[in-house]
């Protein structure tokens, strides 16, 4: 028997990803980086490379997707343990921060990605210790996280905060 709540079912998750050059100058200070993100069921996402590496500012970056993915992947996790528990929640936030910096092997890669989720309850009164262990239990169960090496850190905020 699998120790995952949610079962040991494989499932393949897809992506196309989509650029072609626009006609100009094919030098590296030139060329668009610009393109689309298509995932199945039509939703289709501008992005470029982030606007430090000669990037469009107003699309999604692989950096910022990254973060978003592991902050989603908490928050539902988060969401569904609370569920089993019983606990309503009625609001979730996230203000997640990933750091873009050298690797131990001198290679760039987010290196750590800071979560710092804000919750409401309905009803119940949730104390800081339950909080702290529900969003543990996220972390361990989340797809994502246990997926990358990149260290992220779970720093939830009480109401108010």
């Amino acid at each position: 028997m699998s120790k995952n709540p949610y079962g040991s079912g494989m499932s393949e998750h897809r992506a196309t990803i989509e650029w072609s050059h626009d006609g100009g100058d094919f030098a590296y200070d030139l060329y668009s980086r610009s393109h689309l993100w298509h995932f199945p069921g039509g939703t289709r996402v501008r992005a470029s490379a982030a606007p430090e590496f000669l990037g469009d500012a107003d699309a999604a970056d692989p950096e910022e997707a990254f973060v978003a993915a592991v902050a989603s992947c908490h928050m539902l996790s988060f969401l569904a343990i609370a569920a089993r528990k019983r606990l309503v929640v009625t609001a979730y936030r996230d203000e997640a921060t990933g750091f873009l910096a050298e690797n131990d092997e001198g290679r760039l890669a987010i290196t750590e990605v800071v979560l710092r989720p804000s919750v409401d309850f309905e009803g119940a009164a949730v104390t800081a210790q339950q909080l702290g262990d529900l969003h543990d239990l996220a972390h361990k169960v989340c797809f994502i996280a246990n997926s990358v090496r990149s260290a992220i850190r779970v720093e939830p905020r009480r109401e108010g905060e």
